[in-house]
């Protein structure tokens, strides 16, 4: 009985091992193709020369796209709408990188800012990747911390504080760094085994580090 039991908790090891594999495999793959598609519909933006959709419409598409995600996320239909929600955020982000390029040595802060999102997100990937440490601590403190941000964010634009919102985007770049430590962790642990959601999470938090970012690097273009 014992040899037995030994011999199902190997199986049962190996098969979480394999499925965790999978799901990081799955998760990096449908990231990659998630961002190209969002970058594409950026620079679709940026030649028509769109404008950005306003704040309700950003809000609504966003939380709208996401819950129908959420919602799909064991069936193909949710493959269709995780491109729907990149798709989306992509059009959104077109004309905010317009506004940047026209700035004086715009094209240095838009590259900065996209090379300073990948140092990051791969350097915080890795390091959870190859330490497998267990991140799952920050869940609640990430969560009390973006929404706070997050309510920060919409006071700085309905009361027009320029201050409070280079705050917020500072404190958006802590945040969403540790968003890819802890999802990365929770994906490796067993905590998320839904690919899907673990792509749009990883992706909202490359998003919004990008343009935090932007923000920060632009303000401090303006200064010099």
């Amino acid at each position: 009985m014992n040899t037995k039991l030994q011999v199902a908790t190997l199986d049962h090891a190996q098969t979480a091992v394999l499925e965790t594999n999978k799901v990081i495999r799955n998760t990096y793959m449908l990231l990659s193709l998630t961002l190209a598609f969002s970058a594409l519909t950026a620079g679709a933006a940026m030649a028509l020369n769109l404008p950005h959709p306003g704040l309700i419409i950003t809000l609504v598409g966003y939380f709208g796209l996401l819950f129908l995600t959420a919602k799909f996320k064991n069936s193909a239909a949710g493959l269709g709408f995780v491109f729907a929600l990149t798709g989306f955020m992509g059009y959104t982000l077109g004309p905010i990188i317009s506004n940047y390029l026209s700035l004086p040595n715009g094209g240095q802060i838009v590259m900065t800012a996209m090379g300073a999102t990948a140092a990051v997100f791969l350097g915080l990937s890795g390091y959870a990747l190859s330490s497998r440490k267990d991140f799952s601590f920050m869940g609640g403190f990430l969560m009390v911390g973006i929404v706070v941000a997050f309510l920060a964010g919409l006071g700085a634009i309905f009361f027009e504080m320029p201050g409070l919102s280079l705050a917020v985007s500072a404190m958006f770049v802590l945040l969403m760094a540790g968003l890819i430590l802890y999802e990365t962790s929770n994906i490796i642990h067993g905590g998320e085994t839904n690919y899907i959601m673990a792509t749009v999470t990883l992706f909202v938090a490359i998003f919004n580090l990008f343009t935090s970012l932007l923000h920060l690097l632009g303000f401090m273009n303006s200064n010099e």
